[in-house]
């Protein structure tokens, strides 16, 4: 399997870059930033030269011409600005959408989050707000597309050893945290997970086997 993958240096990214280079899959990883090109080849993937916050659809969608799957995990990070939350978290994954579309890659992930129904809660700090708000509609954009798309919410990520133990459901299971290592091999299974088509998925730390957790949801 080749994927593309979008915010190819991101701590998820990696791991995951990872995972498939030992399982014999091939990665390619947008990067914008040439510095990083080091640590996506060390971690076994192909980098490439794209940011997309200022690529357009056609250069996007040539990076994905005979590609298996894509998986969106790029994000504006913390500290970022309203501004960039709209530009990477939304725009920039319905970018990448857009060019799986186009490029006729067909099995479609996307990272999201956990909370997003309390978008609007005038409880919810205005600036994290903002990030919910970009995630939902990088949701709504994906699901209105003619794609095999899986949605996967982590909760609150932690850069703890990977325990292999899960527990994934519909919305919205009990609030925990969940490990990135743990969240990148749900992805690696997600790839080759048919039964997840069209289902957006939480996901926490739990007690079950990450390969039985995505077989059996």
């Amino acid at each position: 399997m080749r994927v593309v993958i979008a915010g190819g240096h991101g701590q998820i990214a990696l791991l995951l870059e990872q995972l498939l280079a030992a399982r014999g899959d091939a990665a390619t990883a947008l990067v914008r930033n040439p510095d990083h090109f080091a640590d996506v080849q060390e971690a076994g993937a192909v980098p490439v030269l794209c940011d997309l916050e200022s690529s357009d659809l056609d250069s996007v969608a040539a990076y994905m011409k005979g590609a298996d799957a894509a998986v969106f995990a790029a994000g504006a990070g913390a500290g970022s600005g309203a501004a960039r939350k709209d530009t990477v978290d939304f725009r920039a994954a319905a970018l990448f959408a857009s060019a799986a579309v186009e490029a006729g890659v067909r099995r479609f992930v996307q990272v999201s989050t956990v909370g997003i129904e309390a978008a609007d809660s005038p409880s919810v700090d205005p600036e994290f707000a903002v990030y919910l708000k970009a995630k939902r509609l990088a949701e709504e954009d994906l699901k209105s597309r003619d794609l095999d798309w899986t949605i996967l919410r982590p909760g609150p990520l932690v850069n703890d050893a990977p325990t292999g133990l899960v527990t994934m459901g519909a919305p919205q299971l009990p609030r925990a945290s969940v490990t990135r290592a743990d969240v990148a091999a749900v992805l690696a299974e997600l790839l080759n997970a048919p039964n997840t088509i069209g289902k957006t998925i939480e996901l926490v730390n739990g007690e079950t086997p990450v390969a039985e957790a995505v077989r059996s949801f």
